[in-house]
Protein backbone atom coordinates (compact mmCIF):
# COMPACT_ATOMS: atom_id res chain seq x y z
CA UNK A 1 0.00 0.00 0.00
CA UNK A 2 1.28 3.60 -0.93
CA UNK A 3 0.75 4.97 2.40
CA UNK A 4 3.60 2.86 4.04
CA UNK A 5 5.75 4.60 2.72
CA UNK A 6 4.64 7.74 3.80
CA UNK A 7 4.56 6.44 7.60
CA UNK A 8 8.38 8.29 8.67
CA UNK A 9 7.28 11.75 7.07
CA UNK A 10 6.69 14.40 9.72
CA UNK A 11 3.82 16.06 8.24
CA UNK A 12 1.53 13.02 7.51
CA UNK A 13 -0.88 12.13 10.47
CA UNK A 14 -0.35 8.89 11.76
CA UNK A 15 -3.14 7.36 10.55
CA UNK A 16 -1.87 4.04 12.07
CA UNK A 17 -2.35 4.87 15.48
CA UNK A 18 -5.19 6.37 15.06
CA UNK A 19 -6.84 3.28 13.28
CA UNK A 20 -5.08 1.34 16.31
CA UNK A 21 -7.12 3.30 18.59
CA UNK A 22 -10.62 3.64 17.11
CA UNK A 23 -10.29 -0.60 17.12
CA UNK A 24 -9.00 -1.07 20.81
CA UNK A 25 -12.46 1.55 21.46
CA UNK A 26 -14.54 -0.61 19.12
CA UNK A 27 -13.55 -3.58 21.14
CA UNK A 28 -14.58 -2.23 24.71
CA UNK A 29 -17.83 -0.77 23.25
CA UNK A 30 -18.97 -4.52 22.05
CA UNK A 31 -17.63 -5.89 25.66
CA UNK A 32 -19.86 -7.57 27.37
CA UNK A 33 -22.34 -8.25 24.46
CA UNK A 34 -21.90 -12.07 24.98
CA UNK A 35 -18.61 -12.10 23.41
CA UNK A 36 -16.05 -13.58 25.65
CA UNK A 37 -13.29 -11.43 27.37
CA UNK A 38 -10.68 -9.86 25.17
CA UNK A 39 -7.70 -12.72 24.46
CA UNK A 40 -5.50 -11.65 26.36
CA UNK A 41 -7.79 -11.45 29.99
CA UNK A 42 -6.55 -11.75 32.79
CA UNK A 43 -3.72 -9.88 32.51
CA UNK A 44 -1.01 -12.00 34.10
CA UNK A 45 2.78 -11.36 35.01
CA UNK A 46 5.26 -14.84 35.10
CA UNK A 47 8.37 -15.65 36.82
CA UNK A 48 10.37 -18.85 37.10
CA UNK A 49 13.45 -20.41 38.27
CA UNK A 50 14.35 -23.86 37.68
CA UNK A 51 12.28 -25.19 40.96
CA UNK A 52 8.92 -23.15 40.11
CA UNK A 53 6.60 -20.87 38.12
CA UNK A 54 4.78 -18.43 39.77
CA UNK A 55 1.96 -16.30 37.71
CA UNK A 56 -0.30 -13.60 38.89
CA UNK A 57 -3.10 -12.27 37.44
CA UNK A 58 -5.10 -9.49 37.65
CA UNK A 59 -8.98 -10.24 38.28
CA UNK A 60 -10.69 -8.04 40.40
CA UNK A 61 -14.09 -8.94 41.52
CA UNK A 62 -14.40 -12.25 40.46
CA UNK A 63 -16.63 -14.99 42.49
CA UNK A 64 -13.88 -17.43 43.37
CA UNK A 65 -16.35 -19.97 43.20
CA UNK A 66 -16.96 -19.60 39.48
CA UNK A 67 -13.57 -19.96 38.42
CA UNK A 68 -11.55 -22.91 37.81
CA UNK A 69 -7.36 -23.41 37.29
CA UNK A 70 -5.98 -26.92 35.99
CA UNK A 71 -2.75 -27.55 35.06
CA UNK A 72 -2.21 -30.87 32.51
CA UNK A 73 1.62 -30.80 32.03
CA UNK A 74 3.06 -27.95 30.87
CA UNK A 75 -0.29 -26.08 30.14
CA UNK A 76 -2.05 -23.89 33.13
CA UNK A 77 -5.86 -23.24 31.69
CA UNK A 78 -7.56 -20.36 34.06
CA UNK A 79 -11.33 -19.74 33.23
CA UNK A 80 -14.58 -18.29 35.08
CA UNK A 81 -16.81 -15.35 34.53
CA UNK A 82 -17.19 -11.77 36.15
CA UNK A 83 -20.65 -11.03 36.60
CA UNK A 84 -21.89 -7.32 35.31
CA UNK A 85 -22.51 -5.38 38.41
CA UNK A 86 -26.03 -4.36 39.45
CA UNK A 87 -27.27 -0.99 38.64
CA UNK A 88 -29.91 0.95 40.06
CA UNK A 89 -33.84 1.15 38.29
CA UNK A 90 -33.25 3.90 35.64
CA UNK A 91 -29.47 3.54 35.55
CA UNK A 92 -27.80 3.05 32.28
CA UNK A 93 -24.12 3.15 31.88
CA UNK A 94 -22.30 6.46 30.60
CA UNK A 95 -19.20 4.24 29.78
CA UNK A 96 -18.26 0.38 30.54
CA UNK A 97 -14.78 -0.16 29.88
CA UNK A 98 -14.24 -3.31 32.74
CA UNK A 99 -15.63 -6.42 30.94
CA UNK A 100 -17.98 -8.87 32.17
CA UNK A 101 -18.80 -12.44 31.11
CA UNK A 102 -16.99 -15.24 30.62
CA UNK A 103 -12.98 -15.67 29.71
CA UNK A 104 -10.15 -18.34 29.32
CA UNK A 105 -6.93 -18.21 29.51
CA UNK A 106 -4.57 -21.11 28.52
CA UNK A 107 -1.01 -20.46 29.16
CA UNK A 108 1.93 -22.41 28.15
CA UNK A 109 4.55 -23.08 30.89
CA UNK A 110 8.14 -23.36 30.13
CA UNK A 111 8.07 -26.87 31.45
CA UNK A 112 6.20 -29.73 33.37
CA UNK A 113 4.55 -28.85 36.76
CA UNK A 114 3.78 -31.29 39.54
CA UNK A 115 -0.03 -30.44 39.85
CA UNK A 116 -0.56 -32.10 43.15
CA UNK A 117 1.41 -29.34 44.76
CA UNK A 118 -0.10 -26.42 43.16
CA UNK A 119 -1.19 -23.48 45.51
CA UNK A 120 -3.53 -20.58 44.40
CA UNK A 121 -4.16 -17.52 46.35
CA UNK A 122 -6.25 -14.49 45.71
CA UNK A 123 -5.94 -11.26 47.63
CA UNK A 124 -7.22 -8.19 46.75
CA UNK A 125 -8.04 -8.77 43.03
CA UNK A 126 -4.68 -10.60 42.35
CA UNK A 127 -4.38 -14.04 41.58
CA UNK A 128 -1.15 -15.69 42.44
CA UNK A 129 -0.66 -19.17 41.38
CA UNK A 130 3.20 -20.93 42.57
CA UNK A 131 3.48 -24.00 40.19
CA UNK A 132 6.26 -26.40 41.23
CA UNK A 133 8.18 -27.64 38.65
CA UNK A 134 8.30 -32.20 38.64
CA UNK A 135 11.38 -33.58 40.10
CA UNK A 136 12.09 -35.21 36.98
CA UNK A 137 12.63 -32.04 34.49
CA UNK A 138 14.70 -30.52 37.05
CA UNK A 139 18.14 -29.90 36.38
CA UNK A 140 20.53 -32.16 37.08
CA UNK A 141 24.24 -31.94 38.21
CA UNK A 142 26.80 -34.35 36.69
CA UNK A 143 29.55 -35.37 38.53
CA UNK A 144 32.74 -35.53 36.54
CA UNK A 145 35.25 -38.31 37.72
CA UNK A 146 38.94 -38.21 36.69
CA UNK A 147 41.24 -41.06 37.24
Amino acid sequence: MWLTGLRGLDWVPDIWNELDRRHRESGRSYSGTGASYYENFPAVNLWMNENEVILSAEIPGIDLNKMDISVDGDLLDLSGSRALGALGEGTKFHRQERPHGNFRRKIRLPYRINSDKVDARYEKGVLTITLPRMEEEKPKKIEIKSE
